[in-house]
């Protein structure tokens, strides 16, 4: 009886590791609703190098790799992050995530071919989450097999995704029990730190070995939420340290407002700066974070998001307070996680 109980909890163990996506999903492209078209080529395109081109739908895509897109603006009013395109490994993985999202209720679809071929991969299904973000499942993109014509030597996707996503929240529990749930994400490290005299709490979260794909930044106690937009910041990360120089400087001639001056993350190790887009989020430009090697990190607390450098820039007294009165504001709102969260 014995020997049966142990088999059958073997069985179970097995059975829980082949259904998990953890390492077999990534970031794979994102998706920006904005109206100043031109202003996102000339960041995406002349500032950051990659190549940033306007499609016959009026939708600007640029490509990082052999991806035939990674980021792309699609015209409307909202200003903001429209949706995540999550890129599972396989087949397999795509149905053990769309199964769970059965079994909760949640309402998904599946795309038009147009939506797809703006997207770049071959079909997509998508729903409403967190933060009403859509997010758009798939597990084939489509490919060129020439290089992008880019102004720096590459950036840093493959298996691990394009980079990552940070992200305020009025309801973390809910945020991140969405996300372990339906995509198996685990839990990297913790930044407790005080800003303007607010104290905010940061963790970390992975897909992958990447140190993480998803931020979330909280108040501990009263829950406000300055942030107009869904992300605070997209991070993509630069193949080289004269790219990311070479990035910086490109901003600064441009023009274009600098959010946070280089520096280093005190726990992912990243050098990079932040310059603020058309949109209201900013775009962290890094290079070199650490990898979570599985069978030894420990996740730790810190308590300073930088070691050096990373000091605000373009922050005006009537910023602060609109980001105030909008962190005061979201009291009386509800922040949208899907049923059952």
């Amino acid at each position: 009886m014995e020997c049966k109980l142990q088999e059958m909890g073997e069985a179970q163990v097995m059975a829980a590791a082949r259904d998990s996506v953890f390492n077999r999903v990534r970031m794979g492209y994102a998706v920006i609703e904005s109206r100043k078209t031109d202003a996102w080529r000339l960041l995406l395109g002349e500032a950051l190098g990659m190549q940033a081109e306007i499609q016959s739908d009026q939708s600007l895509s640029a490509r990082m790799d052999d991806h035939v897109r990674r980021l792309i603006v699609v015209p409307g009013p909202s200003e903001d992050l429209q949706a995540l395109g999550m890129e599972l490994a396989d087949e397999q993985a795509l149905a053990v995530v769309l199964k769970r999202l059965a079994k909760r209720g949640i309402d998904v679809k599946e795309s038009t071919t147009a939506a797809a071929q703006q997207r770049g991969v071959h079909r997509f299904w998508h729903f409403t989450g967190p933060k009403g973000l859509t997010i758009e499942l798939y597990h084939q993109p489509r490919l060129v097999g020439a290089p992008p014509r880019m102004a720096t030597s590459g950036f840093i996707t493959g298996d691990k995704g394009f980079g990552h996503v940070a992200m305020s929240t009025r309801r973390p529990d809910q945020m991140k029990q969405f996300w372990r749930e339906i995509f198996d994400i685990r839990h990297t490290d913790d930044v407790h730190y005080t800003i303007s005299g607010v104290p905010m709490l940061f963790e970390f979260m992975r897909f992958n070995p990447r140190h993480h794909s998803i931020a979330f930044v909280y108040t501990p106690k009263i829950r406000l939420d300055p942030i107009r937009t869904r992300i605070q910041h997209l991070e993509v990360q630069a193949a080289t340290l004269d790219d990311l120089g070479a990035a910086w400087e490109r901003c600064r001639a441009l023009g274009l407002t600098i959010a946070m001056s280089v520096g280093q993350h005190a726990n992912d190790k990243a050098i990079s700066f932040y310059v603020a887009t058309p949109s209201g989020f900013d775009i962290e430009f890094g290079w070199n974070p650490l990898e979570v090697d599985e069978a030894s990190w420990d996740p730790a607390v810190w308590t300073r998001i930088s070691t050096w450098g990373h000091h605000f820039e373009g922050q005006t007294l009537a910023g602060r307070l609109g980001q105030l009165g909008r962190g005061v504001a979201s009291l009386l709102r509800k922040e949208y996680v899907p049923a059952g969260f």
